[in-house]
């Protein structure tokens, strides 16, 4: 199942490349359904929202999933320091919006989308999704009495270590939990 998870929290962190791509292009629906004369009288916009609804839908898939991981806990005490981590990754996101601008074709697409997936993936330590923000939830980067440094996503407000008692956070990897709220 951790497998499986990893890879949906790939492709929606990653998939806003490819929406940032076909919007700028103006590919809409009817680009890729020729077929459906229907579709080409729906004003542009239409075409773009279905697009963000995916990723923004697969979000939600990977947060109801998030129940089915092993589960952990957070004890009083156990955290010495909390940083909000919200900030700290956007940079990286607006990164995959210039790369996105400034692809040409539908090859070079693929092969900076493969690359990009790929690396993401294996080196992934993280799983920073910006769409998770439209859910409510905010990042952190916890570091615990033992020394560890821990990812946390939370829908919880957090501001000093003694907030965080957590009964059961969900482990995405060994170093990002999720707690559902």
């Amino acid at each position: 199942m951790n497998i499986v998870y990893r890879l949906l929290l790939t492709v929606t962190a990653t998939s806003l490349l490819l929406i940032i791509f076909v919007v700028q292009k103006s590919y809409t629906l009817s680009y890729f359904f020729e077929q459906c004369a229907y579709l080409a009288t729906l004003p542009s916009a239409m075409s773009y929202i279905l697009y963000l609804s995916v990723p923004i839908a697969l979000s939600g898939l990977s947060i109801y999933l998030s129940r089915y991981l092993g589960k952990d806990e957070f004890k009083a005490g156990q955290v010495v320091e909390i940083e909000h981590a919200n900030n700290s990754f956007l940079p990286s996101y607006l990164g995959y919006f210039f790369v996105a601008l400034s692809v040409g074709n539908w090859e070079t697409l693929v092969f900076v989308y493969g690359v990009l997936f790929v690396f993401t993936f294996l080196s992934q330590a993280l799983y920073f999704n910006p769409l998770f923000l439209l859910f409510g939830f905010e990042f952190y980067n916890i570091k615990t009495k033992n020394g560890a440094a821990i990812f946390l996503i939370s829908r919880e407000r957090y501001k000093t270590p003694s907030d965080i008692i957590i009964d059961r956070a969900y482990r995405i990897n060994n170093y990002t939990f999720i707690e559902r709220g």
